[in-house]
């Protein structure tokens, strides 16, 4: 009598991880990288890129400490599920949906930018008196 096993392999989780200067050069850079990795990825970016814009802006912007890097995480999960994560310098500020603002205004939009592409998102801490802002978007497309 012969059995038959089917086992089930998960699709290979993808990461690309990179260590920035706090700048607007790297936030710039940030925006940049992830589009290249979604694109040899032969994933859609634009959400994504939109996402790390907004991340690394307020890490160099809001979580900046003269001296210290922002580190951006892209994973690619089983279903095609992108977790984006940016972990800088400063634990004590942590990112919160802000008041509406007015039109005109400056600033004061980007954590609900980030809400409005991704399905969840969230702050954890992280060593060194440091945080991660993560958010996770379900890719769809091609």
């Amino acid at each position: 009598m012969s059995e038959r096993f089917t086992v089930e392999v998960p699709a290979p989780t993808r990461q690309f991880a990179v260590r920035l200067s706090a700048t607007r050069r790297g936030a710039r850079l940030a925006r940049l990288l992830t589009e290249r990795r979604l694109d040899d990825w032969g994933e859609p970016y634009e959400a994504a890129a939109q996402v790390v814009a907004e991340l690394a802006s307020n890490a160099v912007l809001h979580g900046r400490v003269p001296g210290r890097d922002f580190r951006l995480l892209l994973e690619l999960r089983p279903g095609r599920t992108l977790r984006i994560e940016v972990t800088d310098a400063r634990g004590d500020r942590v990112p919160r949906l802000p008041e509406p603002v007015e039109e005109d205004a400056e600033g004061g939009r980007g954590m609900a930018i980030v809400q409005a592409y991704a399905d969840r998102w969230g702050v954890s801490g992280a060593p060194a008196g440091a945080k991660t802002v993560w958010a996770e978007l379900a890719l769809r497309g091609a």
